[in-house]
């Protein structure tokens, strides 16, 4: 027993249905050798990488539509990567990256679940460098921002990832860090779209859901 319940759920994209093996509650916790409170990883935030969260939702329908052809994409803080697997069921070149030490079983699991090929991953602290990483056209997050200091955390990741010509997808429930992210990307040189939007286009499911699009280099979204 690997000291916590999981169970699968079916989550609806584009038409498409994928089955996930997602962790049993929010109560789940397990960390015998302190892997995760090396790296920062509390008791109360062990679980949240392993459920689907609306914002998660949202940002793989926003996959599932975007153009993603010839592009190099990262999903960072990836969590279930729901948005990683629906890129690789389009064919995408997609990197999904997260800090907990049990995100790479769950998507590896979960790829195969739903019949994919393995989705290249690499584990990611935004406060360290991986050089070895490269560069990418697109980078894509959902619900990140729920900490005042992880709009500068990931503005840096997006200043050592980021192409010269690149475009930053976010999904955001609304919980007020975003102004801060969009300040610090401005002074990359990224403009900022942003759009309210709802799961399958329904505002209420996701209230005060947005989605930022920041692009640099690309000329001016709509």
């Amino acid at each position: 027993m690997p000291g916590y319940s999981t169970r699968i759920v079916t989550v609806q994209v584009g038409g498409h249905a994928y089955r996930l093996r997602v962790l049993g509650d929010l109560q789940q916790y397990a960390d015998p050798d302190g892997h995760g409170a090396d790296l920062g990883i509390s008791s109360a935030q062990w679980s949240l990488f392993g459920q689907v969260w609306p914002s998660g939702r949202l940002l793989a329908q926003t996959m599932e539509r975007a153009d993603v052809a010839g592009k190099r994409i990262l999903e960072t803080g990836c969590g279930l990567a729901l948005s990683s697997l629906v890129l690789q069921r389009r064919g995408a070149i997609i990197v999904a990256s997260d800090v907990h030490p049990l995100a790479e079983g769950f998507l590896a699991y979960n790829a195969a679940l739903n019949a994919l090929d393995a989705v290249h991953y690499r584990q990611m602290r935004w406060d360290v460098e991986l050089t070895t990483l490269g560069r990418f056209d697109m980078i894509i997050a959902s619900d990140v921002l729920y900490e005042r200091a992880h709009a500068a955390l990931l503005a840096d990741v997006v200043e050592r990832y980021a192409q010269p010509i690149a475009e930053i997808v976010i999904s955001d429930p609304g919980r007020g860090n975003s102004a801060a992210l969009s300040r610090l990307l401005d002074a990359q040189g990224f403009s900022l779209h942003e759009s309210r939007a709802g799961i399958d286009n329904d505002a209420a499911a996701l209230p005060r859901g947005r989605l930022l699009h920041y692009r640099r280099g690309m000329g001016r979204l709509q």
